[in-house]
């Protein structure tokens, strides 16, 4: 029997349970997210959708979306609107541009043309003038709009000219906008960019869109008018669309259903006593629906009328659609050529090959994708990092993408040849020159500018002309360098000529590497097979030009070809400029100290080329991304060969 002071001590005992913990792990939600999930799911409104208050509390077009409750007639034309809101300081100064020169790309009209962008008054609008004007602003709207019936419209443009008007009335305000119509993919779309401020001059003020018009205003809007021009979905219609989602193999709004449905991931279709005709149909979609996702291995049945979900269904069915999006752009993209397909969220090989295809694979976010028709006779879909440049990977291009921290050989060879913790250029030449090495300059080339890449970071030190300082885990200390800077896959431009124009260039071009190497990489099959083909008939072009000979079966290489190739190509892109300007063409000399204002750059087969202009001549260095945003200022390089360290205006001790 339990003592007086025992109970006394148990009345005190109070149990408070502390908040909620998320797991841990990247996919891990909030205890309230995951609960406010469960009540979506199970049919719960927003608090704005029943009172007729607005859910927002703050921006333009609160009042429009708390009066009308965002709601549509289950008959109305269906319209997905994906937006997104950019601040442009965060974006980059080139963001604006970048995205206009996207949208307006070539082939994206009906017969494949460039795209044309367009304002509320014109049909040409000028996409300078409209990044000028928006120079000042502090953020960006970026739109898609998607109508499911889009071929049906007489035609897109005046369909989103009457879209904006309309965001005009609710928005209360006069907005400045651009839109490109593309007809690329399965499903027309619109892209919409809207500045982030209205009015001119002092009187602009930033345009503030409430979060509720943005998610299901501007829907509303879109499929009002999608209704009106084209009529209600007739219950016909509607039967077919649902029919031909019960056989795809992506989410689908039966599986959003089935979803919304579900209690602990089963789903009971007993449930509901109404017996209407249209509900009945609708339970027997959702029935058949549940027998092609068993089929799937998404769901077992539990009962006659009762089936049980797979955890992570939605994920899997979502990822079942990527990737059947994934196959068709990579049938695009080989046209008839017969391919084994390889997607690989991250391959452990670099991959070397051909632009076959390239796009967004995220357009809202532009995030792109490449179809790299492999030297090892594959093709492979490869997702690029964010904010990658399509525009500078032309189709037909070779291209190398390198998987992150991946040990690079350049990396080995530095290591092997240092001395005592040095690596020395002149003993680097020795060593090559005693091995037979055919450009021995070239190579080592290769290896100061990876040291110059490194030393900007710190794991490398330059100790003299020619001489770096590196650490005895110098592999370690590289791969950690790399995977800082580029999370994810490197996309290296390996030429911008197709192989065929690579064939008879004068220049240091990617086939003479290959031809350098043997081809070890090449399989017989291919776009391999193809390089071996243009590999011969690019010997026999060197052979014409004096820079090679044929012994017997073999093709011998001339020395120091690399060197060769490039030396002519930058002597007659020398004269050429030389005649355009007036200025004399001077070539750098080996170590020496350039300077002059960087004026453009030149596109070679040999490369890229910054041209430095001093007043009365210029002359011709390897270009490098980080001197671009320096354009028309003052920088200094000196060369080594082919590699060249970069120095910014007057400040001599700073190299890049």
């Amino acid at each position: 029997m339990a003592s007086r002071n025992d109970a006394q001590d148990g009345e005190r005992f109070r149990v408070k349970p502390a908040a909620p913990r998320s797991r841990a792990g990247v996919g891990s939600q909030r205890f309230v997210s995951q609960v406010l999930k469960a009540t979506s799911k199970a049919g719960a409104k927003t608090s704005g959708g029943r009172s007729g208050r607005p859910a927002s509390t703050f921006g333009r077009g609160r009042v429009v979306v708390g009066m009308t409750g965002g709601r549509l007639a289950a008959n109305a034309r269906r319209v997905v609107i994906k937006s997104r809101f950019v601040v442009l300081k965060k974006a980059g100064a080139k963001s604006i541009a970048t995205h206009l020169r996207y949208v307006e790309r070539d082939g994206v009209t009906r017969d494949g043309q460039r795209g044309q962008a367009y304002a509320a008054a014109t049909d040409a609008a000028d996409l300078k003038a409209f990044e000028e004007r928006g120079q000042g602003d502090r953020h960006q709207f970026r739109f898609i709009v998607s109508v499911e019936d889009a071929e049906q419209l007489e035609g897109l443009r005046g369909y989103t000219r009457e879209l904006m008007r309309r965001m005009e009335v609710d928005l209360e305000a006069r907005l400045d906008w651009v839109a490109v119509d593309h007809w690329d993919t399965d499903n027309p779309h619109t892209h919409v960019v809207l500045r982030g401020k209205v009015g001119e001059g002092r009187a602009g003020r930033d345009l503030v869109i409430a979060p509720d018009y943005m998610a299901h205003g501007m829907r509303m809007r879109a499929s009002e008018i999608a209704t009106e021009w084209l009529g209600p979905r007739t219950e016909l219609e509607i039967r077919q669309a649902l029919q031909r989602e019960v056989v795809q193999e992506r989410l689908t709004s039966l599986d959003r259903a089935l979803l919304r449905q579900a209690v602990a991931d089963v789903v009971d279709l007993t449930r509901r006593p109404e017996k209407t005709a249209n509900l009945q149909q609708r339970q027997t979609l959702l029935r058949a629906r549940l027998q092609r996702l068993e089929a799937m291995g998404l769901a077992r049945r539990l009962e006659a009328n009762r089936w049980r979900l797979a955890p992570g269904t939605e994920r899997s069915l979502t990822a079942m659609g990527e990737r059947g999006d994934i196959l068709r752009a990579m049938h695009r993209a080989m046209k008839d050529e017969q391919r084994e397909l390889a997607i690989e969220a991250s391959p452990a090989m670099s991959i070397i090959g051909r632009i076959a295809g390239k796009g967004l694979a995220d357009e809202l976010h532009e995030r792109g994708y490449l179809v790299v028709d492999g030297i090892d006779g594959r093709a492979h879909y490869l997702k690029l990092p964010a904010g990658t440049d399509l525009a500078v990977l032309p189709m037909g291009g070779i291209v190398e993408a390198k998987p992150p921290e991946q040990e690079r050989a350049v990396d080995r060879n530095i290591a092997a040849v240092a001395r005592d913790g040095v690596y020395r250029t002149a003993e680097h030449l020795s060593q090559l020159k005693q091995t037979g090495e055919r450009d021995r300059q070239s190579t080592v080339d290769v290896h100061v500018r990876r040291l110059e890449a490194l030393r900007r970071t710190g794991v490398v030190e330059r100790v003299a002309d020619g001489a770096w300082k590196v650490p005895s885990d110098l592999s370690v200390k590289a791969r950690q360098h790399d995977a800082y800077k580029a999370a994810g896959l490197t996309i290296e431009l390996r030429s911008h000529l197709r192989i065929d124009q690579q064939v008879r260039a004068i220049g240091a071009t990617w086939l003479d590497r290959q031809l350098m190497d043997g081809g070890r990489r090449l399989v017989a099959q291919g776009f391999g097979a193809q390089v071996r083909d243009a590999m011969r008939d690019r010997a026999e072009f060197l052979i014409e030009q004096g820079l090679a000979e044929r012994q017997g079966r073999r093709v011998v290489l001339a020395r120091e070809l690399l060197s060769t190739l490039r030396n002519r190509e930058l002597a007659a892109a020398g004269r050429s400029l030389q005649d355009q300007t007036g200025l004399i063409y001077r070539r750098p000399e080996e170590g020496g100290q350039v300077s002059g204002v960087y004026r453009r750059s030149i596109q070679l087969a040999s490369g890229r080329f910054a041209m430095l202009e001093d007043g009365l001549g210029f002359c011709l260095v390897p270009w490098r991304p980080v001197i671009e945003q320096r354009l028309g200022r003052q920088l200094s390089a000196v060369m080594r060969g082919q590699s060249v360290t970069w120095q910014l205006g007057q400040q001599l001790g700073i190299s890049i």
